[in-house]
């Protein structure tokens, strides 16, 4: 059975970080076409980072310079540490990790909130 599990989401003012954190099991894992996205109320989901091949990742441009995106191939796991955090990046956030043979699996999400 594949699980997707995130946490690390929580309330944090403006200016302030979190780290977030993923891991998967119950499948052969690539490493590539895995990340996180997110969905704030009333907004479609997007893509925040994505890793383009082992080491190479995509950042949304909203996300650049503020957010990074790490990963343990071997133990199935992704982290995205966001640093600088604003009001506006309040949503759902959402892991996905990609088996071997292309199929996504999503976790189901942890809310992170920036508010003063």
């Amino acid at each position: 059975q594949v699980q997707v599990v995130e946490s690390g989401g929580g309330l944090v003012q403006p200016g302030g970080s979190l780290r977030l954190s993923c891991a998967a099991s119950g499948r052969p894992f690539s490493s590539v076409g895995r990340g996180w996205y997110r969905q704030a109320p009333g907004n479609e989901s997007e893509m925040v980072a994505s890793f383009i091949s082992i080491v190479n990742a995509f950042y949304a441009d909203s996300v650049k310079g503020r957010f990074t995106i790490s990963g343990d191939i071997a133990k199935n796991t992704i982290d995205l540490q966001m640093n600088s955090l604003k009001p506006e990046d309040t949503a759902v956030y959402f892991c996905k990790q990609r088996d071997i043979w292309g199929n996504d699996y999503w976790g189901q999400g942890t809310q992170v909130t920036v508010s003063s």
